[in-house]
């Protein structure tokens, strides 16, 4: 890639290694990182930018294995300039890089019901890029509208239905960044919502391994539905009970394993490589379709090269 690039007022860094960016803490270098100072320098970058050069958004890596040969574009990341949360009346609008847990707090302490984000790894704008859900909720049920910047500088306002909004993904146009999100939420007694979001905490940690370096679910239910949290919730399809089927609970290659206390879970046990990673979810994929028959599809996503 070109190592001129169109000046910015944020901050371009060549040559960036992904690995400190990502909570797996693998991954080689993107081309670029550019953290933008704002929207209008987002957008002055993007409309000068060779529509030929790729641009990955990244938010902050909680859903994403890099590849050991890194990234052959800009990845954009954004920041302090858009994490600020504002509540008016039953609406909220975050900036796209405000944590999802952020802003299930600062709403509920509103008295607005965002409680299924608490417990969601990443930022509020992957979690509309992905259609994030848990307990039965999902991103879609609370979406008003979103900022976006696309690949040519155009800054737009999108809806649900221009989204399309499906099982863990959206139609975000290719390279369009999001930078702000507005939802609207149910209303709720601010003390028993957070009451709720500290018993989904204890839950999640008894369950799920939250001290080891993952990505949270490795791979989506194969019937196409997240886990309720209800007590009438069905198993029989869950990706953690076909990957326990298959006898591969534990199942390590290199650094990485299957959790021991989370069979979904992929985590990286001390000096894994992002082939590592991927190599053992897809030797998990084999076996799952060898013994089930069932073809479980990634809820981690992979980009770049391999070494």
């Amino acid at each position: 890639m070109s190592s001129s690039l169109p000046s910015v007022r944020g901050k371009l860094t060549a040559q960036r290694d992904l690995s400190s960016l990502t909570w797996l803490r693998v991954g080689g270098p993107a081309d670029w990182l550019f953290q933008p100072a704002d929207v209008d320098d987002l957008s002055d970058f993007l409309a000068a930018l060779d529509p030929n050069v790729p641009v990955f958004p990244m938010g902050v890596g909680s859903n994403l294995i890099v590849r050991d040969g890194g990234l052959r574009a800009v990845v954009i990341r954004l920041g302090r300039g858009f994490n600020a949360i504002e509540v008016d009346g039953d609406t909220i609008t975050a900036g796209a890089a405000a944590l999802d847990a952020h802003v299930a707090r600062r709403a509920a302490d509103a008295g607005l019901d965002l409680t299924f984000l608490r417990t969601i790894p990443g930022t509020i704008g992957g979690a509309v890029r992905m259609n994030a859900g848990c307990y039965g909720s999902y991103t879609a049920d609370v979406f008003v509208s979103a900022q976006v910047v696309l690949r040519d500088g155009t800054v737009r306002t999108v809806t649900g239905d221009a989204l399309n909004f499906q099982y863990r993904q959206s139609d975000l146009p290719e390279g369009a960044v999001l930078t702000h999100v507005t939802l609207r939420a149910p209303l709720g007694d601010a003390d028993a919502l957070n009451a709720r979001m500290d018993d989904q905490l204890a839950k999640r940690d008894a369950t799920q391994p939250t001290k080891d370096r993952s990505a949270g679910s490795t791979f989506r239910n194969p019937a196409g539905f997240s886990s309720t949290g209800q007590v009438d919730d069905v198993h029989d399809l869950k990706a953690w009970k076909v990957i326990d089927d298959a006898g591969l609970r534990g199942a390590t290659r290199g650094g990485a394993q299957m959790s021991e206390k989370h069979s979904n879970f992929l985590i990286n046990i001390g000096d894994a490589t992002a082939a590592d990673l991927e190599g053992l979810g897809e030797e998990v994929r084999k076996k799952v379709y060898d013994s089930s028959g069932i073809t479980l599809e990634w809820e981690i996503m992979r980009i770049g090269d391999p070494v």
